[in-house]
């Protein structure tokens, strides 16, 4: 291992934008179930699979039909 390093010529990340943020939500244990039933189909985790869900709702600007 080196002492120094040449950082000069670096560049930033291109994808920071992208980088995900952690938060705390409560859901309810049967909405946690269906998603965990769900990914587990689809080969993936069921925090991915809630984050895809939610960004689809978003990017179509879903509304949220209720009553």
């Amino acid at each position: 291992m080196r002492d120094d390093y040449d950082f000069s010529r670096s560049k930033r990340n291109p994808y920071t934008k992208q980088l995900k943020k952690q938060i705390t939500i409560r859901l309810d244990e049967l909405t946690i179930d269906y998603f965990k039933r769900l990914a587990e189909e689809k080969g993936l985790s069921y925090q991915s699979l809630i984050n895809l869900y939610l960004r689809d709702c978003a990017e179509s600007k879903r509304k949220l039909s209720w009553g």
